[in-house]
């Protein structure tokens, strides 16, 4: 990643890798003209992160909630449960979303009310008053 001022630019692999494709994909969709490039200071082919984080919110398609309850937490991961640990009275639920791993620690009680079990559709749903927003350091 390269941040000049207010343009952020990523190579052809780190944007590939962004959105979850190959470098070719990546390629092709420039060459038809869904994406544009241009050329770094180094010479290298590179996509602005505006432009590539308007592909990446076109482009999110996210299973289908299978709730039926209306919710005020905007931020819900459908997904499938990949790994439950359980003791007596606490349980680790980890389920995948898309390319996300969520993790959740709730009672046992409430795994077995859930029917909660390795393979099964479940939603993450996660309501915080604080989230944390990171970038990375510049070298």
């Amino acid at each position: 990643m390269l941040s000049l001022g207010f343009v952020t630019q990523f190579r052809i692999s780190e944007a590939a890798s962004l959105l979850g494709v190959s470098d070719d994909t990546l390629r092709r969709w420039i060459a038809s003209g869904a994406l544009s490039s241009s050329t770094d200071a180094a010479g290298r082919q590179a996509v602005d992160g505006a432009q590539l984080a308007a592909l990446a919110a076109q482009r999110a398609t996210a299973p289908s909630d299978p709730s039926v309850i209306g919710s005020s937490a905007r931020n819900r991961l459908v997904g499938l449960v990949t790994a439950i640990v359980s003791d007596p009275v606490m349980s680790q639920v980890e389920l995948q979303c898309g390319p996300h791993r969520m993790v959740s620690l709730m009672s046992t009680e409430a795994v077995r009310e859930l029917g909660l079990e390795v393979g099964a559709l479940a939603v993450a749903v996660v309501k915080a008053t604080m989230v944390i927003v990171e970038t990375p350091r510049e070298p």
